[in-house]
């Protein structure tokens, strides 16, 4: 309950300060206000399901938070290609950028995968991990051993990688979703092979009972072959939203140069680049599992579930 306060008082602070236009709020909500928002979301997890990022996997959470950055910056590299978005406002000293540029950079990843498992606890509102279990539910033996990938695997990987060459070779403002799906097609038939988690793996597995000692009785409740992607990308569009939202009124802020209905415009995003947001939450769940799996970091927590 204390991080659910401290994390309410932190993002309200900021929604009011930045909304008055006080500084240090008005020129750095994002990081400030995604803060609160993470500790927010990750105390009710918590709460509803007594397991949680912050709780139980620090050390993973930290190492997420890290990766986030220059995961981040991969599409800050593609947009160099695209040029859908650029900042305004920022501040002058390259050192208070710099530090602006990797706080915020570091709470998306985090954010997204904790809104995921906010959105497991409301979607199975009687499922109750823990962390002895919790590989449980991941996946059974059978899952764990490494599979060689299909010819539609081998597909989809060479038509992710046509997609992210795309812009490269031929840039251009209209080849934003090439580069919201491609690393979904490329990385996730990987990590499959690789034995870890996948939305691949999830197809295969189907239906999985709970272990008794996960439930406290009967294995009555079940994992879906479609529970992680729901949750992920609305996780991602809950996400998306409220990114949206709170840089509107923000002094530092994106602005989109989307050539696609720029006009017809939530907030700074024209109404299609929504449909971008649950994209981009499966792409942060394939790029993250395949840096963990490279850096030997083995299966680690589940993701969206």
């Amino acid at each position: 309950m204390k991080r659910i306060l401290a994390g309410l008082f932190v993002v309200v602070s900021s929604e009011i300060g930045m909304l008055l236009q006080l500084e240090p709020f008005w020129s750095w909500h994002t990081p400030i206000a995604w803060t609160g928002y993470i500790l927010l979301v990750d105390g009710i997890v918590h709460v509803r399901r007594g397991n949680s990022w912050l709780s139980d996997s620090l050390p993973e959470f930290a190492f997420l938070a890290i990766v986030s950055f220059p995961l981040w910056l991969v599409f800050e590299f593609y947009n160099l290609f695209i040029r859908n978005w650029h900042y305004i406002n920022l501040p002058g000293n390259a050192v208070l950028r710099d530090v602006g540029y990797v706080w915020a950079f570091a709470t998306i990843w985090p954010a997204i995968f904790e809104t995921a498992e906010l959105v497991g606890t409301l979607r199975h509102p009687g499922r109750l991990w823990s962390g002895a279990t919790i590989a449980d539910v991941e996946a059974d033996k059978h899952d764990r051993v490494p599979r060689r990938v299909s010819a539609a695997g081998v597909a989809s990987m060479v038509a992710g990688a046509a997609m992210l060459a795309w812009p490269l070779v031929w840039p251009s403002p209209y080849l934003a979703a090439p580069v919201w799906l491609g690393f979904i097609f490329l990385l996730d038939p990987l990590n499959a092979r690789l034995g870890g988690q996948s939305l691949v793996a999830d197809y295969r597995r189907g239906h999985v009972a709970l272990s008794s000692h996960v439930t406290g009785g009967a294995p009555s409740v079940w994992v879906r072959r479609t529970d992680r992607a729901i949750n992920l990308m609305a996780g991602g569009l809950v996400c998306g939203f409220v990114w949206e939202c709170w840089n509107y009124w923000a002094r530092t802020k994106w602005i989109y140069t989307v050539p696609i209905l720029e006009h017809v415009k939530l907030f700074e995003m024209p109404l299609p680049g929504y449909l971008g947001f649950p994209a981009f939450a499966l792409e942060c769940f394939t790029m993250y599992v395949t840096v963990r799996l490279i850096l030997g970091r083995g299966r680690g927590r589940p993701i969206g579930l």
